[in-house]
């Protein structure tokens, strides 16, 4: 993955129209990237979503969570998903999407008024329920993408957006594949 460079704010502010317009009920799953360990990213042509771990073979479950009393992995914060349109302005290059951290990474509008806490999403055969825990743009994304980009996504409109992206956790378990359909319930 090479470096892109950064985008200032009111670059980053030209791409809303385009991450505003995506699909609202369904759209699709253009990539799945496992976290088998802290920094380290594989791109899948199937995955496994798991009512215990999440995406099988992500450390979710192993690395743990500092929102968690105990330190274990909090349950709300299973997978995390983000807009494609979003990234793709952030990244500026497909090859930087997974430095992100993310897991999914659907072409679906993915705002707080289209897919509230609560909501749920067929992908592929599983099923997955947005929670209610903000995700939010942290210290290594600033450093891989800039501070002005973390600025953007942490902004009230990016958060009104999600473009960080969103929680979710496992419903339904079932097999995943890049093209999927994520539809709304």
């Amino acid at each position: 993955m090479h470096p892109a460079p950064h985008l200032t704010t009111a670059e980053l502010e030209a791409g809303l129209e385009e991450i505003r317009s995506s699909p609202r009920q369904e759209g699709t799953l253009a990539l799945i990237v496992r976290r088998p360990a802290t920094d380290r990213r594989e791109l899948l042509q199937e995955g496994y979503l798991d009512l215990e771990v999440g995406l099988v073979g992500d450390n979710w479950l192993e690395r743990g969570s500092s929102r968690t009393a105990d330190g274990s992995a909090h349950p709300d914060m299973q997978l995390t998903i983000m807009n494609v349109r979003s990234i793709a302005l952030v990244a500026q290059d497909k090859s930087r999407w997974p430095l992100a951290g993310d897991q999914l990474f659907v072409d679906l509008d993915l705002s707080e008024n289209n897919l509230p806490p609560g909501s749920q999403l067929a992908i592929g055969n599983a099923v997955v329920e947005v929670t209610a825990l903000p995700h939010t743009g942290c210290h290594k994304f600033q450093a891989r993408f800039g501070t002005d980009a973390l600025k953007f996504v942490n902004s009230p409109t990016g958060r009104a957006l999600h473009l960080r992206g969103i929680n979710a956790r496992v419903l339904q378990p079932g097999t995943i594949r890049p093209g999927d359909r994520v539809h709304k319930l």
